[in-house]
């Protein structure tokens, strides 16, 4: 046993510095960027952040409204290769250009990855996703993904120091997701004690994959556009979101009614709910890490993902960066106490 005496931040500790700018507007902030991927040599360019693989977020209706904005889904990994099929054959290429494929590490698993891409060339992206990805097995499925799809972009994770970012980027991940216990309706610090401060986390994982030639996606623990732009100002190159994405039209979550209002559900994919749904219930040999939460319903998510393109283009006026690239490189963290004046809090 050993105790790491450095201090590790969350969004929540810091705010960032302004500085002197010479832009005018918000309007003159490039919010996109392209990349070349280092494994499969893929170029795609857009605004680099991504609906989380949640069956509640990353669904065929929030990629297509997504999309409209230049925007990322991981499509959750629990549609049948039917639906799929039939989304495939209504969509427009510009869509599935949006659309990351979701996978788990199982050999069913990788068999359906397979039949899903075969569907469509446009399909470039595949998400591995696992709540630990320290394992061996889970390395190796990723190894195994690159050698059967050479040619795709691997996003895979999640981990949240840079030792194993290396080791995932050296068995053939393009992007690594970096994130334990940090999301909304996650649990898993609280039952496990195991977990990271994220923006420490993407802080260091950043500096490891860049040293590579790979990349990272931060994932977890966004609650307000401000920590949108912390994460892209900490070096994350992508932005996975969850919770702020939640409780939209394009949401498949159960809607319930409390007291004459609507809600909707929304769950970890470690909760009970979730695996209720998907695997039969809880297994006897683990616990739940996740929790079930109602949100309000909040309409089209347009509305949100205006707002969350519209808080990062002002952080970018603020520190002077024109594209979004730069935010990292003018970026300074100061330590805070607090965030945010809570004196009057809204109706």
């Amino acid at each position: 046993m050993r105790i790491e005496e450095d201090i590790k931040l969350g969004f929540k500790d810091v705010l960032i510095r302004p500085k002197r700018s010479t832009l005018k507007s918000r309007s003159d902030v490039e919010l996109q960027r392209e990349f070349t991927f280092k494994h499969s040599g893929c170029n795609w360019s857009g605004i680099p952040i991504i609906a989380a693989n949640m069956d509640t977020v990353g669904t065929f209706r929030m990629a297509e409204a997504l999309a409209a904005f230049d925007v990322l889904t991981a499509v959750h990994k629990h549609y049948s290769i039917q639906q799929w099929s039939d989304f495939i054959s209504r969509m427009p290429d510009a869509i599935l250009r949006h659309i990351m494929v979701s996978t788990g590490t199982s050999d069913a698993d990788f068999l359906k990855l397979q039949q899903i891409l075969a569907l469509s060339p446009l399909l470039r992206f595949i998400c591995i996703d696992v709540a630990n990805g320290y394992s061996e097995h889970f390395v190796n499925f990723v190894q195994k993904a690159r050698e059967a799809c050479p040619d795709k972009v691997i996003c895979a994770g999640n981990v949240v120091t840079g030792e194993m970012v290396e080791e995932l980027i050296l068995s053939g991940a393009d992007i690594v997701k970096v994130g334990i216990g940090p999301g909304s309706v996650c649990t898993t610090r609280v039952k496990t004690g195991v977990g990271y401060p994220q923006l420490s986390a993407v802080i260091e994982c950043a500096d490891a994959a860049h040293g590579l030639s790979g990349q990272i996606v931060s994932d977890g623990g966004c609650a307000v556009p401000g920590d949108v732009a912390k994460a892209f100002g900490g070096g994350a190159d992508f932005v996975m979101l969850g919770g702020m994405l939640a409780g939209h039209d394009e949401c498949e979550g159960t809607v319930v009614e409390e007291n004459g209002e609507n809600f909707m559900l929304f769950y970890g994919m470690s909760s009970e709910d979730a695996m209720k749904r998907h695997v039969g219930g809880v297994a006897e040999y683990r616990a739940a890490e996740g929790k079930t939460v109602k949100l309000p319903l909040r309409g089209p998510v347009e509305n949100s993902i205006r707002d969350i393109l519209g808080g990062l283009r002002s952080a970018c006026t603020y520190v002077g960066a024109s594209r979004l690239k730069e935010l990292t490189k003018r970026t300074t963290f100061i330590r805070v106490a607090e965030q945010e004046n809570q004196v009057f809090t809204q109706l």
